[in-house]
């Protein structure tokens, strides 16, 4: 419980959070990226043999762009007297406005790719590098626990009994507009799934993993913080919560070479996008060229395409290299588990817990404590991947 000594010696900061807050409830990018006619577009890109450019159509946006741009800008970041709390909350302004300008650019091709590369960047040589090793790795044996066996309904099932190790209580819903085949909805505190998505017995375990041990456990943190900040996020964050969600597959040892593959193929189709690739052109490449099957070509595609060119994805190998060194090294991922938080911002966060503004993670990734990883091959490859 955060005491009355705390809140008063740092009103500012709790006015300016509080003020945020109320600004960003509407921006969450994942409720607009995601196309509404996935289905259809990919069955006429498919009966066109390749050839038709999908016409993706997208929700409605649902706020005054401008109008939160001068309301996000209009804040006296002066009155905070510790400067680099200060200096999170200018950053924090800038990435929220970074995301406004994404989504108001939502299919208008170029002008929203250039926003992603400002919001999430794009891929180094160094990023693809790491890539193109890790496809130089055979698949393995054939596992009977990799064929798609189970429906959306048998996946609910299984994730409602895997949730009963964690003390919060979470919607699951299913849905035909989403290009993954699982994600969460911070707001919202919900799980989706992908409706006519058929799921294998090791990805249900990998999304378990994922969204479950790590995406909605920093929801529900951060939902224990007395500061909003935790919740909407910090600057950069999805390549912190990414490489956490991938690590949790690991040390849960659901992670496989084609799931590893799969992190790699969206480096390489990240990357097509700053080669100017179309969207036929990149599923030319993973589908021909990388003999990746259609499905998978198709999805990674629209993955990296969908808005107008959507970099984000490259940021799961990224990330997962900066935690599994971090960890490695270590460091408890405690603090990296308090909200939608960034590496980065680690010693920032340490020094909010010591002035009573923030607090440690209530839930921890059930993963990172049980540890049951036995593939050692993983730890061959990832400890020989480069850092930047």
């Amino acid at each position: 419980m955060i005491t009355e000594d705390v809140v008063r010696a740092y009103e500012d900061v709790f006015k300016i959070d509080n003020y945020l807050h109320h600004l960003v409830q509407r921006i969450e990018l994942l409720n607009y990226i995601n196309p509404l006619n996935i289905e259809s577009e990919k069955k006429q890109f498919f009966s066109s043999k390749y050839s038709y450019s999908p016409q993706f159509k997208y929700p409605k946006i649902k706020f005054d762009g401008y109008k939160l741009h001068r309301k996000l800008f209009s804040q006296k970041l002066e009155g905070i007297e510790d400067a680099d709390i200060r200096n999170l909350y200018k950053d924090v302004i800038y990435e929220y406005s970074g995301l406004i300008e994404c989504i108001e650019t939502i299919g208008l091709g170029k002008k929203f790719y250039y926003n992603s590369l400002k919001s999430f960047g794009t891929p180094t040589e160094c990023d693809i590098e790491n890539a193109k090793f890790i496809l130089r790795f055979d698949d393995g044996d054939f596992e009977e626990d990799l064929l798609p066996m189970y429906t959306a309904d048998d996946a609910i099932a299984y994730f409602e009994d895997y949730a009963k190790r964690y003390d919060f209580e979470f919607a699951i819903k299913k849905s035909t507009n989403i290009s993954a085949a699982a994600m969460v909805l911070n707001n919202q505190k919900t799980l989706v799934l992908r409706k006519n998505h058929k799921y294998s017995k090791n990805q249900l375990k990998v999304l378990a993993n994922h969204e479950i041990g790590v995406h909605l456990v920093t929801t529900f943190n951060a939902l224990e913080q007395p500061l909003k900040i935790f919740s909407n996020g910090l600057p950069n964050n999805v390549e912190t919560q990414e490489g956490l969600a991938v690590y949790s597959e690991y040390m849960s040892d659901c992670l496989t070479i084609n799931r590893l593959k799969e992190l790699a193929y969206r480096v390489i189709a990240a990357d097509s996008l700053a080669k100017g690739y179309s969207f036929q052109a990149t599923f030319d490449l993973l589908h021909n060229q990388y003999k990746l099957n259609r499905d998978k070509a198709y999805i990674i595609t629209l993955r990296i395409h969908r808005g107008g060119g959507f970099t984000k994805d490259y940021l799961y190998l990224t990330g997962l290299n900066k935690i599994y060194n971090h960890a490695k090294a270590g460091n408890d991922l405690n603090v990296l588990l308090t909200g939608k938080v960034t590496l980065e911002y680690k010693d920032v966060i340490e020094k909010m817990q010591a002035l009573g503004l923030a607090k440690p993670s209530k839930h921890y990734t059930d993963a990172y404590l049980t540890n049951s990883n036995s593939n050692k091959n993983f730890d061959f490859i990832l400890n020989s991947l480069k850092l930047q």
